[in-house]
């Protein structure tokens, strides 16, 4: 499961736009703009789901869940990746 508000802070820290996303995730611009803009957990299509959850791994984000260890607690995302 995804939010909205982790999907945007993943974008965000990517450094990247809806379309790159879109593009990244083998989905279209419209579709990623829905999920951004629904309301908590992302519902629709499985399929879209996955090749966004997919597409996220491949670039390095990290999907923290409810009750997954995490600091502060809570959902989250985290660059799998090292700061430089």
């Amino acid at each position: 499961m995804i939010t909205a508000g982790q999907l945007r802070a993943a974008r965000a820290l990517l450094g990247i736009d809806q379309r790159a996303l879109a593009e990244a995730a083998g989905l279209s611009l419209p579709t990623i703009q829905r999920m951004e803009a629904s309301d908590g957990v992302i519902r629709g299509n499985v399929d879209s789901l996955m090749k966004l959850v997919n597409a996220l791994d491949t670039l390095g984000i990290e999907l923290i869940s409810d009750n997954a260890s995490s600091q502060g607690g809570g959902r989250g995302v985290r660059s799998k990746r090292p700061a430089p």
